[in-house]
């Protein structure tokens, strides 16, 4: 990413906490919100991407929330590198294949296991599984306080400070790993705010130790599909007006995906989703990796953005 010019703006003109910074480029304006505070889950910082001509119109624009938002951007702020999605968006807006988003990162914090991994999951799986994820995750799921910040807090000061569209029609949200899940979750559980959900990598196996093929992966799959098959059945919204994307490698860890993968397809397909409301993809050689996000993020967006939609 080229070097980018670094504006301090006064925190005033946010109504924000602390301090909000922008960054003036050639690809849109990214602005820092900080410590965006709220009563649900710890306060956190949020990236706001402005796209080309925001300052120069009046439009109003769909908003695009992706999660683990430092690694969307900025390489300063990506520990595993960034995603690149302004350069992306940029490149795809420029040729008319998406329409143009407010793109808001949403930066994960230390309780990023217990935020993403689904609550209406861990509890419908069996006792001892259920117990042996909280264990490697912390402690029970924080992924209902997370939706509420992300639909009843955030989208509302969003809404308020940039000249957003703010039907669900217009608002999707995406994520990779465990945000594949989360964003998952966040259309089934708000599917009057978010109309379409991008789940790139979705961690299904829920653990990365003891997936050796074998007994022992065999038997969680087993069990772990049951429970994802019967939350999706209770939960999906209808439809006619929403649509989800998954994608997965087949290298490092999302060589172990395939059979989760093809469980939960199926059930999308039960529940009717057709071709043109479910799309899963597989990208030979990718591994579950910024880099393998990076390389094929025009496929999510442009699914996302679609102007047909």
């Amino acid at each position: 990413m080229n070097r980018r010019d670094l504006l301090i703006l006064a925190a005033a003109g946010l109504a924000m906490p602390g301090f909000a910074r922008a960054d003036e480029t050639a690809r849109g304006r990214l602005i820092r919100l900080s410590a965006v505070p709220s009563a649900h889950v710890k306060s956190r910082d949020v990236t706001v991407w402005l796209p080309p001509g925001y300052d120069a119109s009046d439009d109003r624009y769909p908003v695009l929330y992706m999660h683990d938002g430092q690694n969307l951007f900025e390489a300063a702020t990506a520990n595993f590198g960034e995603w690149g999605v302004d350069e992306h968006l940029e490149r795809l807006i420029a040729g008319g294949q998406v329409l143009a988003p407010i793109v808001v990162g949403v930066w994960n914090t230390d309780l990023r296991l217990r935020e993403y991994i689904p609550a209406d999951l861990l509890a419908a799986l069996p006792d001892d599984m259920r117990g042996e994820v909280q264990s490697i995750y912390g402690g029970p799921a924080l992924s209902d306080g997370y939706v509420r910040f992300l639909a009843e807090e955030l989208k509302p000061l969003i809404d308020a400070r940039f000249r957003t569209l703010t039907s669900a029609t217009d608002t999707t949200i995406s994520g990779s790993s465990m945000g594949g899940l989360i964003s998952l979750y966040a259309v089934m559980k708000r599917p009057d705010v978010f109309s379409a959900a991008a789940c790139l990598s979705t961690h299904w196996p829920l653990k990365v130790q003891g997936l050796e093929a074998g007994p022992e992966l065999d038997a969680w799959r087993e069990r772990l599909v049951a429970a994802w098959t019967g939350v999706i059945a209770a939960g999906l919204p209808t439809p006619n007006a929403h649509r989800f994307y998954f994608d997965r490698g087949d290298e490092t860890l999302d060589g172990f995906y395939a059979e989760f993968q093809t469980e939960v397809d199926a059930a999308f397909r039960r529940q009717g989703y057709g071709p043109d409301r479910f799309t899963s993809l597989v990208f030979p050689g990718a591994q579950h990796n910024e880099a393998s996000w990076n390389s094929r993020l025009d496929v999510p967006l442009k699914f996302l953005l679609s102007p047909s939609f």
